[in-house]
């Protein structure tokens, strides 16, 4: 394959993301009492055992701040992609075809560099991507082929995405080359408590996920 999977898989977490990380600083925003639902993202640092970060924002406050930002892709509550592309992929087009498509697995690819799995089921969204890192070098000089594997697995990056496809027609909601974010966090919403998106790789965990608690476990 000319292109690795990663560009456009990574694009779903990575829009997760910039939208929780750029309400920290409007934290101190007025808000309802009564949000019941909370986005929390945790990243934890796999060096230093002590560094962990925690955003936990209500959906309610979300909802209601991102609108007013504007930065450059995401304004108004709407993340534009230029031409509605990715890498040469239609992303709109693509996820288009995903809500009508049928249950199934619609991708599977096994390589020495990646594997990646994409599939619908039950009207949910999977994404799981992990990319292989080269093993230890040394460890394959001496020869320890349990050396070599537990090297293999500790440089392992595991990405892991659950989306409920009804939030893939709120994305879808906003038009060309647009996904409207807002949307997606009121789906989101009433989709109740669930596990977002998961990474693990050399330096980091992440978790996004979505319940009704003020404070993240």
């Amino acid at each position: 394959m000319n292109q690795s999977p990663r560009g456009l898989l990574g694009f779903l977490p990575t829009t997760a993301l910039v939208a929780c990380s750029l309400l920290p600083p409007l934290a101190t925003a007025q808000t309802s009492s009564n949000s019941e639902e909370w986005i929390h993202v945790r990243v934890e640092s796999r060096e230093d055992k002590t560094k962990t970060v925690r955003v936990n924002v209500p959906v309610e406050m979300a909802v209601k701040v991102l609108p007013a930002i504007k930065n450059k892709n995401l304004c108004d509550g709407k993340v534009h992609i230029d031409s509605g592309h990715l890498d040469d992929v239609d992303l709109h087009t693509m996820l288009d075809a995903l809500r009508i498509a049928k249950d199934g697995e619609y991708v599977t690819v096994q390589s020495k560099e990646d594997d990646v799995r994409v599939a619908k089921s039950a009207g949910f969204l999977y994404i799981h991507v992990t990319e292989k890192k080269p093993s230890d070098k040394a460890a394959k000089a001496t020869g320890d082929k349990d050396s070599a594997a537990k090297s293999t697995t500790a440089k392992e990056s595991k990405v892991e995405v659950k989306v409920p496809m009804k939030v893939v027609d709120a994305l879808l909601s906003a038009g060309k080359d647009e996904l409207n974010v807002v949307a997606a966090l009121r789906a989101l919403s009433a989709n109740g408590d669930m596990e977002l998106v998961s990474v693990k790789d050399d330096d980091n965990t992440v978790r996004v996920w979505i319940d009704s608690k003020s404070v993240a476990n």
